[in-house]
């Protein structure tokens, strides 16, 4: 084998290590690698927008895992998502659930709000008080569009000064 084979024969092989570890590092990443260092636990929402496999998991705003999956429940239009929660975090029974918004670009998250009871969810349990993301663009649309709410035919009528007396 001549100098300049050899040398190709390295960075070929240097260029695929990168590759599997960049691999592997995304892989890790995604939430779909769960492993011993994790466990699974499900929640319910109405809706996840912004919520993608692999978005993160926090407790007072501290990463303690990731979304591992979601998928559509067909006979009640929900949403399940199943949560790889690091080993070291216990969480009580009765935590709330939310799908937070991480900016008005669309990304979002899943809060923890951890809750009093001494009993921990296990491994395939499921958080069951969730709340689901909120639609931003259809609150905007409904305040700009409401009129503040009160009724045409009132607003349209002059203030009386005296009152009813």
């Amino acid at each position: 084998m001549s100098r300049a084979g050899f040398f190709e024969t390295i960075v070929g092989a240097l260029v695929i290590a990168v590759a599997a570890a960049f691999l592997a590092y995304a892989y890790g990443v995604s939430g779909k690698g769960v492993g011993r260092d994790h466990y699974q636990i499900g929640a319910v929402f109405g809706r996840v927008d912004g919520v993608t496999v692999g978005s993160e998991v926090r407790i007072a705003g501290v990463k303690v895992g990731s979304v591992a999956g979601n998928s559509l429940d067909l006979m009640t239009y929900e949403a399940n998502v199943e949560l790889a929660i690091d080993r070291g975090v216990a969480i009580p029974q009765d935590s709330v659930a939310k799908v937070v918004s991480d900016g008005i670009l669309g990304g979002a998250h899943i809060a923890i709000e951890p809750g009093a009871a001494e009993e921990m969810l296990v491994e395939g349990e499921k958080l069951t008080i969730t709340q689901g993301s909120v639609d931003l663009l259809s609150l905007a649309v409904q305040a700009f569009t409401s009129g503040g709410g009160k009724d045409s035919d009132e607003s349209d009528k002059p203030a009386d000064p005296l009152g009813d007396m």
